[in-house]
């Protein structure tokens, strides 16, 4: 996947504990850990952001090895049960849970992680361009997968890599969970330009985040819609970055109100601050906007990351040709992946989608060719016979009451308002009865500690549902 070699003794990872690990080190390190694996076989690798995940995530990759990447703090129930379902070989695990696979054998440890041989695993058949797999945005321990290929990695990272226009002088900082594909693919683009990737556990609310980025001088990071709502209730303007050039945004849509708000700091600074759209099922990114026009089409996701190539169908699955008509968004690229995983015979499948996706996405273009998305195909209810889009509420909310975070779902004839702040929720229920014209009757709002959210900031739908009646 990467030649290590070209970037010799140049910096790769280093930790807010001074931890540092060069490219040439990470190719030795690469080959101790695939010497103990005889040969192409299935690990469960649980990810954190720390200098050991990424390094046996690396080596997995540079020697024909497959990962499943999963969170290190899954439920143990959860992982039992994955494992029960795809039998791994192996597991790469931090040190600190290595007892908590009683009959697995150590063969391998370092950088606070180690090799564990399964006592009961099954060698399935892996179709040959398999490279890894992931967790769809949705699900945790759910069987199912997406089967990345080695093309479909190679090639959106050095896409990412053209249109970011990175170089080795980048110093990232990890933001997002490794096992998430947006916050894998900022690890595989910067990987091939022989960037230094600043590698942390911490989150943006915590202090220790802003002195590594600062004693390091990080030079971009990526955040999801949460990321940069909590950037604004952390008054991000005040804040003294110099080293800071790019900021990047992918992970759902953004209000178009922070949208503007972030474009117009960026440009005041002389920083980058670049929308992008991405699935994990195109491997990561499919569009971007570039920086220049983030102002001028504020709210859009882009165009088309090179290589790639968009289209809006109708629900006859015609193309559609006029701009500023909603279809569903349809992509095509070589990084569109294989297809789903959901139990071990599926590792042997070849491609099933053959470079084309349906995102599932309801967009429009503009004049110009810019995208907007504009809802979930699937995110809708029926209020009393009027299809009323959830996503679009939900932007509604946040851009009115900024000071709370809200969700909103529900079954036909009933939709429930999640909100964070229990005594906005007359406020916030007047408000959306005035913007649909529907009866306040159909609407019920619920004040909740905390609007829940996986990893990777993605509001949890499913566990709003107990509150349903």
């Amino acid at each position: 996947m990467w030649d290590f070699s070209r970037f010799g003794n140049k910096t790769a990872l280093i930790d807010e504990y001074g931890t540092a690990i060069t490219y040439e080190q990470l190719e030795q390190e690469g080959e101790k850990i695939s010497n103990v694996i005889s040969k192409r076989c299935l690990v469960f690798s649980l990810c954190e952001n720390s200098i050991g995940s990424i390094l046996g995530y690396s080596s997995f990759l540079n020697h024909n090895i497959v990962p499943v990447l999963l969170s290190s703090h899954l439920e143990k129930e959860l992982l039992e049960n994955l494992m029960s379902v795809y039998r791994p070989a192996y597991l790469w695990v931090p040190n600190g849970q290595v007892n908590e696979f009683k009959g697995s054998r150590m063969i391998y440890e370092g950088y606070g992680y180690a090799l564990l041989q399964t006592d009961d695993h099954r060698n399935y058949p892996l179709y040959e361009d398999l490279c890894l797999m992931l967790t769809t945005s949705g699900s945790t321990g759910s069987p199912k997968f997406v089967r990345q290929s080695y093309g479909n990695v190679k090639d959106n990272a050095k896409s990412i890599v053209e249109y970011l226009k990175l170089d080795e002088s980048e110093r990232p900082i990890t933001t997002l969970p490794m096992n998430y594909t947006y916050g894998l693919s900022i690890i595989n683009s910067h990987f091939f330009v022989g960037a230094t990737l600043l590698v942390t556990d911490k989150g943006l609310m915590q202090k220790e985040f802003w002195s590594f980025f600062k004693n390091q001088g990080a030079t971009s990071f990526g955040g999801v819609p949460y990321t940069y709502e909590m950037l604004d209730r952390l008054r991000f303007w005040r804040m003294e970055l110099p080293s800071l050039r790019t900021m990047t945004q992918a992970g759902g849509k953004l209000i178009p109100e922070l949208h503007k708000k972030f474009a117009e700091h960026a440009k005041e600074a002389g920083k980058n601050f670049i929308v992008m759209y991405g699935q994990c099922e195109a491997t990561a990114r499919m569009g971007y906007l570039p920086p220049e026009k983030a102002i001028e089409k504020c709210g859009s996701m882009g165009i088309a990351i090179p290589g790639g190539e968009f289209h809006l169908v109708d629900i006859n699955g015609k193309y559609i040709s006029e701009p500023f008509v909603t279809g569903e968004l349809v992509y095509k690229g070589t990084n569109v992946t294989l297809g789903y995983a959901e139990c071990g015979e599926d590792l042997r499948k070849a491609d099933e989608r053959n470079g084309v996706l349906q995102t599932g996405d309801m967009a429009q273009f503009d004049e110009d060719g810019y995208f907007y998305i504009v809802g979930r195909k699937k995110r809708f209810l029926k209020i009393y016979g009027n299809r009323v889009n959830l996503d679009e509420i939900d932007r509604l909310v946040k851009g009115r009451f900024e000071t709370i975070d809200c969700a909103s779902a529900g079954v036909d004839d009933h939709m429930y308002l999640f909100v964070t702040d229990e005594a906005l929720s007359d406020a916030v229920k007047e408000f959306v009865v005035f913007k649909t014209k529907l009866n306040a009757a159909a609407f019920q709002v619920v004040a909740v500690d905390e609007i829940p959210k996986n990893d990777s900031g993605k509001t949890l739908y499913k566990e709003l549902e107990k509150y349903y009646r």
